[in-house]
């Protein structure tokens, strides 16, 4: 456990670096039932339980880390277990408690971030971090409509250096405006990274990341975030980047066995 703790301060401290972590902006939420030994299952909770405002049948039996509601990652870098709590889900899969190291309310996002870990369980994902943050250019791309559109920005990241469909082989999933932390953006967060997407993109928003670990989560958005500068680099020289050719690209996907 220890070690994802440190990891997750790790990232919260590159977000808040890269400018992508504003105030309290963006979350986090691992799941570390597999980390912990019985003793630590067995603590007493601190407070609680709270209701989930949702039920998750996967989830019972489950530890999370989760950011606190209000807290920055800048101070998350520093102190992950002052600005963030370990939280039991409750057997009735439907309430939570807090159960260490103190009383720290999770974020007002947690029923999206845990119904999408409740969707990861039921399709077998060995999937067990979520991040949710505000890379700059891409969500200055999501500004214009052209971009909404399935697989534009996709193809064009993807093309602006080999590293980016290497490493974000799925590409980037798009969610149209929706109130944050509403049950309707949770939905069709889920129903994009069912579409084969681990990176969504939320428009005029954020991204909302899944992978094996944080940092694998942030890795995927941060190599997104480096090919949609290189476009904005290109435009900025004065001309239309070329990109690779979909020949090239198609080339890649079958030298690394690529899932698109």
């Amino acid at each position: 456990m220890i070690k994802q703790i440190e990891q997750v301060a790790e990232v919260a401290l590159y977000l808040w670096q890269k400018g992508w972590a504003e105030r309290n902006g963006g979350n986090i939420t691992v799941n570390i039932t597999e980390e912990l030994d019985a003793d630590v299952k067995r603590l007493p909770a601190l407070a609680g339980p709270f209701d989930i405002g949702v039920t998750l049948p996967n989830l019972k039996g489950c530890f999370f880390y989760a950011k606190g509601t209000g807290r920055r990652m800048r101070d998350l870098a520093r102190e992950p277990m002052e600005n963030g709590a370990i939280i039991r889900i409750c057997d009735d899969c439907s309430h939570y408690e807090i159960i260490a190291d103190k009383v720290v309310m999770p974020t007002s996002e947690l029923p999206s971030h845990l119904s999408v870990h409740n969707y990861l369980i039921a399709k077998g994902s060995p999937y067990k971090a979520s991040l949710h943050t505000h890379p700059i250019e891409l969500v200055a791309l999501t500004h214009s409509q052209k971009w909404m559109a399935k697989d534009v920005a996709t193809k064009v990241l993807w093309s602006m250096i080999p590293e980016t469909k290497a490493f974000c082989p799925r590409g980037l999933g798009m969610v149209p405006y929706m109130l944050p932390g509403s049950v309707e953006l949770a939905d069709a967060t889920i129903k994009a990274i069912d579409d084969n997407y681990d990176v969504v993109m939320w428009e005029k928003h954020g991204v909302f990341a899944v992978d094996v670990d944080i940092m694998s989560a942030f890795d995927q958005v941060d190599v997104l975030n480096k090919a949609a500068l290189i476009y904005m680099a290109s435009r900025a020289l004065g001309h239309e980047p070329e990109g690779m050719t979909d020949a090239q690209l198609e080339q890649m996907s079958r030298a690394f066995n690529l899932p698109k």
